[in-house]
């Protein structure tokens, strides 16, 4: 039997409800991004980094995915579609093409705008023989407020005016093995937040591809996403730095 091709999960089932009115009649991976939908740019970084088919799955708004993005030929890729119908969360979906997966896989939502290496995560992840490793980011959260420590008795023993706070964040790309499939039934919701904690809970080891130092555009509200559409005009070639004649 030949193998499989080289394979990603596309989710763009999403209402993209935070990126309201925007996506009140496009679906969240078509919103623009300079000149383009957000799930073109995501495409082209795929096949650049060797991905042959892009599984898509999808649900809100999902006929008019499969009429701007067609066969994939154009990016260079197989596009095969399925639909969701009813929301199966961020893991549930792959039941619906477990025949279509190779041993190792990657894993990623339909509005995921980052300079992320997909083949250095994929190297790493089959390296390591995990069941997933999950991309992170550092994200540096403000306090609106100032903050005070206290002891036992309530004395004040510090003070930090609205002090800031990294968290290291899933970028919403994991790579994962076929194995995740065990962890819930075909046509369950199953969530990223399920498969971690299931996980965690059997000792199975999760691994982490750490971004920091590249780059992320986060479009979950509609200032967000007016800051990302000028960033990433000004550094598109950060993003797909192999195009040519722009």
């Amino acid at each position: 039997m030949a193998p499989l091709p080289v394979t990603a999960v596309m989710l763009a089932g999403g209402v993209g409800s935070r990126l309201y009115p925007y996506t009140a009649f496009i679906p969240k991976p078509l919103v623009p991004i300079d000149k383009d939908a957000i799930a073109e740019v995501l495409l082209r970084q795929l096949a650049h980094h060797g991905i042959q088919r892009v599984i898509v799955s999808i649900g809100h708004l999902g006929h008019l995915i499969e009429a701007v993005l067609g066969d994939g030929s154009r990016y260079g890729l197989e596009l095969v579609y399925q639909r969701e119908q009813e929301p199966l969360g961020t893991v549930g979906p792959l039941a619906l093409a477990k025949d279509m997966l190779p041993e190792n896989f990657l894993v990623l939502n339909g509005d995921v705008l980052s300079d992320i290496d997909f083949t250095a995560i994929r190297a790493q992840h089959a390296a390591s023989g995990r069941t997933l490793t999950v991309a992170t980011f550092v994200r540096e959260v403000r306090s609106e407020f100032g903050v005070l420590e206290t002891d036992a008795s309530g004395q004040v023993t510090a003070f930090r005016e609205k002090p800031a706070i990294q968290n290291q964040v899933s970028m919403g790309v994991y790579a994962m093995n076929r194995r995740v499939l065990n962890y819930f039934k075909p046509g369950q919701k199953f969530g990223f937040d399920d498969l971690v904690l299931a996980m965690l809970k059997a000792g199975d080891p999760i691994g982490t591809f750490d971004w920091r130092h590249g780059r992320w555009l986060d479009i979950g509200r509609p200032a967000d996403y007016a800051d990302a559409q000028e960033t990433f005009r000004q550094d598109r070639k950060i993003y797909l730095p192999w195009e040519t004649g722009e």
